[in-house]
């Protein structure tokens, strides 16, 4: 039996062992679509990790598309409607170049991570350029040099768009820039590349899906999350160079949880900070929302109509309702919710929430 064998099976393996995390134990799900969603994810995930660590090639390099607002089987990892995100494995001791034209972003960088080991989750961010680094052209256009860099082991891509049906994305190139190394798609290489696409999905699946708070006073902690009850959120945090996984250096989070009947609604106002770009989304368990022409399931700062007095409202409810800022849940009645912001000036102050029913729930601005 070859190594590319013994690794090929080791990865069916683990993709057989997965479904294990949401049907058994405290985080198996409650309901028929959440299930669905689980193996819908397994395959998203496996499509990314083969991309990243079977597929690649870091001295011929190609950015690939992780996530995008409309691309179903990209729908993963604490996504979101307004950006396009793109990946590229590197080599540390080589150089590149990066060239390509703002159009519509509003905020976008390129950030170097680390890898600890083969399909490791990254734990730190080696660099990252923004787009207030580098030069334009009359066009747009725009070139910049990375590396070497030692530690990197990929670098990601982030364009957020304020309108994701009408702007226009990043097309992102790159180039190594000394000669490629001879091609090897030998036993060996493709079998390190499946045991670190293995271990990348292990490590997925540790975290999803994400357990669901309950409605009560009684908080709990929940593996990597922070203690929360349902319909609130955690207090908001700003990302450090040390992380985990792919997070953005540059954003503030805050997370929560909804569990909704079909005749409420969720209110949640808050003062958004000075910052480039922020937004608000929906997530199923799998930290995963829909395109942006499915449904309105999240909003932006730049779509946001926002009350007399500065402040936000959203209304989350199980459909779309009427106020300016409404999201929908898609009819789940569990499931995830984040706020992020780019580069602001203070870690905002954490959202207020308040459950009602849909009739009394705000219909318009205050």
């Amino acid at each position: 039996m070859t190594e590319a064998t013994e690794a090929f099976r080791e990865l069916l393996d683990t993709l057989r062992d997965l479904d294990r995390g949401f049907l058994e134990g405290d985080r198996a799900v409650t309901d028929d679509r959440t299930l669905a969603d689980g193996y819908r994810q397994i395959l998203t995930t496996l499509g990314v990790a083969l991309d990243t660590y079977l597929f690649a090639e870091p001295s011929r390099p190609r950015f690939v598309d992780t996530n995008t607002p409309f691309r179903r089987d990209r729908r993963w990892g604490g996504d979101n409607t307004d950006c396009y995100y793109a990946l590229c494995p590197i080599d540390p001791t080589r150089r590149y170049r990066i060239t390509g034209n703002r159009g519509d972003s509003v905020y976008f960088s390129v950030t170097a991570y680390n890898e600890p080991s083969p399909g490791a989750w990254s734990d730190k961010v080696v660099a990252i350029v923004r787009d207030t680094d580098v030069t334009y052209d009359a066009d747009g256009g725009f070139t910049f040099d990375l590396g070497p860099l030692p530690e990197a082991a990929v670098l990601l891509t982030r364009d957020y768009q304020s309108d994701p049906l009408t702007g226009r994305r990043i097309e992102w190139q790159i180039e190594a820039l000394e000669e490629p190394d001879p091609i090897a798609h030998g036993t060996a290489e493709t079998a390190a590349g499946l045991r670190a696409s293995a271990a990348w999905l292990r490590t997925m699946f540790a975290i999803i899906p994400l357990t669901v708070g309950v409605r009560s006073d009684d908080a709990h902690t929940i593996g990597h999350e922070i203690t929360q009850r349902a319909n609130d959120f955690g207090d908001p945090y700003q990302v450090a160079d040390a992380n985990f996984g792919w997070s953005a250096r540059d954003a503030a989070y805050s997370f929560g949880s909804f569990v909704l009947e079909d005749d409420e609604a969720l209110v949640i106002t808050y003062r958004p900070p000075a910052c480039r770009f922020w937004n608000f989304v929906v997530w199923n368990q799998f930290m995963a929302t829909h395109n942006a022409d499915d449904a309105r399931c999240s909003v932006n700062g730049t779509q946001a109509v926002p009350n007399a007095d500065g402040t936000v409202t959203i209304v989350v409810a199980r459909r779309q309702l009427d106020h300016p800022n409404a999201v929908t849940t898609v009819d789940y009645p569990r499931g995830n919710l984040a706020f992020r912001w780019f580069l602001p000036d203070q870690v905002p102050a954490k959202p207020d929430v308040q459950l009602v029913k849909i009739a009394d729930a705000p219909a318009e601005v205050s």
